[in-house]
């Protein structure tokens, strides 16, 4: 199953996608992609009725908003692939590294990313979010974490590095929480469509030149370590994000320039889409 968002912002409405890109209206469902939806969904999977039963909707020339409505927790976690540790002047961590994003850095696919006053690193970072749907704490082991996660979704990871690394403090969220800086979509893939969520292609390019290619195998921690990982220190509720880290390639390697305005991120995954991002000043 394939859930969007279509909308302007603070008035999306909830869409689902069939296998040949129509699109169907779910108000009469649900009022929005959110957490309460996703918990529900979880819990009973024949929620949404077949497409002969919906309405069907045009999107065309619409907004599309981020799949899901704003989380209460935007998660991050640092240097889970290998290469892009080591392009980041660091050895690979021997346990998940998590920071903290804002939730109101979430938007949509195509909406600008706003380069942030007096910003002069800012960075690309393709990421798989991950997208809970039932509440996982102290969870008993990675193998349950499957029954906790409502899919997956194209998310952005924008950062300032100048931000995260030399006016930190210490911490990393003050180069990941500018506003804007974490585009998602263009929709949330249920996690039975996916299925190996370990086997995904990563890609990224910057003004049509490409940047990062990877594939989720590379992760150092994967997806159902990283839920069970988590859980044992904090509560995720249904609709949190997870991204789970980057590839190698990014600015912060050194081998390309930071983003500035006018510069065109594009961002994608297989089978989950491609994002499109045009970068303002803010």
């Amino acid at each position: 199953m394939r859930l969007m968002r279509i909308g302007e912002p603070g008035h999306e409405r909830p869409v689902v996608v069939n296998p040949e890109g129509r699109h169907y209206d779910l108000s009469g469902i649900t009022d929005d992609v959110d957490g309460a939806f996703l918990s529900a969904l979880a819990d009973n999977p024949h929620l949404i009725p077949a497409e002969s039963k919906l309405p069907e909707t045009d999107i065309t020339g619409e907004r599309v908003g981020a799949p899901v409505a704003r989380p209460s927790a935007l998660l991050g976690i640092g240097q889970n692939y290998a290469a892009h540790a080591a392009e980041s002047g660091s050895e690979p961590p021997e346990q998940p590294i998590l920071f903290y994003k804002s939730p109101n850095t979430v938007v949509g696919p195509y909406d600008d990313v706003l380069i942030p006053r007096g910003s002069k690193k800012t960075d690309w970072e393709v990421e798989l979010a991950v997208v809970i749907g039932r509440r996982a704490s102290y969870l008993d082991s990675p193998a349950d974490a499957a029954a906790h996660i409502a899919g997956y979704a194209v998310s952005n990871d924008v950062s300032e590095r100048a931000f995260q690394l030399e006016e930190s403090g210490g911490q990393w969220s003050k180069g990941k929480s500018c506003a804007t800086f974490n585009p998602l979509g263009p929709v949330l893939v249920t996690a039975d469509e996916v299925g190996d969520p370990q086997r995904l292609r990563l890609r990224s390019f910057v003004n049509g030149e490409p940047r990062q290619d990877s594939t989720t195998a590379d992760m150092i921690f994967s997806v159902a370590h990283l839920v069970h990982h988590l859980s044992q220190y904090l509560v995720l509720e249904p609709g949190d994000i997870i991204n789970t880290g980057t590839p190698q390639g990014v600015a912060l390697s050194g081998r390309f320039p930071y983003l500035g305005p006018g510069d065109v991120m594009e961002v994608g995954i297989s089978g989950l889409g491609r994002q499109r991002s045009v970068c303002r000043p803010a």
